[in-house]
């Protein structure tokens, strides 16, 4: 199965601390949360980003869960270059812009919700929690799923992934 991992800048998981290497085979039991190679669907992207996005092809066991994938084999594939500087900025803007469209139309609601003025202050992760959580206050929790799934529809066309 073809799955994304993001991964710190230097190739580590950011809750497993393993350092992978392109091509080499990773094993584990598979726990969800606890043991495993995790990864995520394209509809998955919004909810993991992180500073590098990997290709990563698994295999064994699977098990899908709600925003993840667990597997007992994975391997990177190929690094997806295009999630870069320039993407994560142009990310954090469509988040900010989206945060800002549906706050003004409960600016008195939702002002504590209001996104930070530069992506630098928070950064790709945070911005599109932002926007997703001021979808909800105003529709609930479909609308913070709709507005997950136009992010990940965002990066999907973005990156050229399929």
């Amino acid at each position: 199965m073809k799955a994304y991992k993001f991964l710190a800048g230097d190739g580590t998981g950011s809750f497993s601390r393993h350092c992978w290497t392109l091509g080499e085979w990773v094993e584990a039991d598979v726990d969800p949360c606890r043991a495993g190679v995790h990864a995520c669907r394209p509809s998955d992207l919004p909810y993991w980003l992180g500073p590098a996005l990997y290709e990563i092809e698994l295999d064994g066991e699977i098990v899908e869960t709600g925003l993840k994938v667990v597997a007992s084999r994975g391997r990177l594939t190929r690094c997806i270059s295009a999630w870069d500087d320039e993407a994560r900025e142009a990310y954090s803007q469509m988040c900010i812009a989206r945060a800002a469209e549906l706050a003004t139309s409960a600016a008195d609601r939702l002002a504590k919700w209001a996104p930070p003025p530069t992506a630098s202050a928070g950064g790709p992760a945070l911005l599109g929690f932002i926007a997703a959580r001021i979808a909800e206050e105003l529709g609930g929790l479909d609308a913070y799923v709709d507005e997950r799934a136009r992010q990940a529809d965002w990066l999907v066309d973005r990156l050229a992934l399929t």
